[in-house]
């Protein structure tokens, strides 16, 4: 009877295993096609606003640029500076690519389509934002170049700068999630996403949502943040002694963070995988299959918007001065992130949004 039990237990968790292994090999596919295609509507984006055509060499209205571009970068010669640490100048650009695909771990794509849905999964997705300076640091440091030392350096300040304010717009919408979702799992990513149901929390926390954006552009050292990579003044910053596929992985690391930050933002804030008028539609009553692909037109839709946004500020806005992002970081996002959060901790307290359940 054990022996048989222990045989039907070891095939549960290999089947689960199995199961596991193909979703996050189509998860990590899909949002490295994403990436690669976010780079091509980034020029293309570019180009609308510069009015000029893009790409529109390759394919038809250019859509497999990302594949030319993949293939030069293949073909490229791997440079490497003969001073380096050469291991590190090789993990470096590993880290970033991994750490961007393990953000993915805990995002909802749809109701229960999930790849790992821990009950801190909250606190592991700011573990790994939090770590992903690791790797743009040691990019600087093992290259042994002043100009990407100070790109490596600039990042580490940068990112601890603006995580602090981050992680209190995120502590703003744990205090949403244990008032509205009936549950003590409020850290669970998919919890957050079902407080929701009733109002999205942009709407109900405005200030902790911008700040949080702010800090997502921070984060992804993307324009008007892009201090680590400015060529005026640094070359190409901590990736400048990179060439070929290791120059590649940098670029795929950043456009993954992008679509990374840009699905917490649609979860934290935008109801995730949830539509509007899901119970005029009677969303409920629907066939499992028809739910999941709704929570993924809408999440996909979201997230999609958000990436254009982020592209779209990249070709607007100047790049700051480094003292002038250091003061916007800690003079101004940290202090308005901390009352932010003691005012819906106050609200709570005193039933404000009570009339919301």
């Amino acid at each position: 009877m054990n022996a048989l039990l222990l045989s039907w237990l070891q095939a549960d968790v290999a089947t689960l295993l199995v199961e596991k292994l193909i979703f996050a090999g189509i998860v990590v596919f899909v949002m490295l096609t994403t990436a690669a295609y976010t780079v091509y509507a980034e020029r293309k984006v570019a180009a609308f606003i510069q009015q000029r055509p893009g790409p529109n060499r390759v394919g038809p209205l250019g859509l497999l640029q990302p594949a030319a571009d993949a293939v030069k970068l293949i073909l490229k010669e791997d440079i490497v500076p003969s001073d380096s640490s050469k291991f590190l100048h090789f993990l470096a650009p590993v880290i970033t690519v991994t750490l961007a695909v393990l953000g993915l771990a805990m995002m909802p794509f749809a109701k229960g389509l999930i790849l790992f849905d821990a009950n801190i999964g909250i606190l592991f997705v700011l573990g790994v934002a939090s770590i992903a300076v690791y790797g743009v640091t040691l990019a600087g440091w093992a290259s042994n170049s002043k100009y990407a030392l100070l790109g490596g350096l600039r990042s580490s300040a940068q990112m601890i700068s603006y995580e602090l304010s981050m992680g209190l717009s995120v502590i703003s919408v744990i205090l949403l999630t244990n008032q509205f979702f009936a549950g003590d799992e409020f850290l669970r990513i998919t919890s957050i996403v079902e407080a929701q149901r009733d109002a999205w929390f942009f709407l109900l926390n405005p200030i902790g949502f911008f700040i949080f954006v702010i800090t997502a552009f921070a984060e992804t050292n993307r324009t008007p943040f892009d201090l680590v990579e400015a060529e005026q003044e640094l070359v190409g910053g901590f990736h400048t002694e990179y060439s070929g596929m290791k120059f590649g992985a940098f670029f795929v690391g950043e456009y993954l963070s992008v679509v990374v930050m840009s699905g917490l933002i649609t979860t934290l804030f935008f109801g995730g995988y949830l539509g509007p008028f899901e119970e005029t539609l009677g969303v409920a009553g629907w066939s499992p299959l028809w739910i999941t692909l709704w929570g993924i037109a809408w999440f996909g839709a979201k997230t999609l918007f958000w990436v254009f946004i982020f592209l779209w500020v990249r070709w607007t806005l100047p790049r700051f001065k480094y003292n002038q992002l250091m003061s916007l970081g800690w003079k101004r996002t940290l202090p308005i992130a901390l009352v932010n959060l003691m005012l819906i901790a106050a609200l709570l307290s005193f039933g404000a949004y009570d009339w919301l359940k």
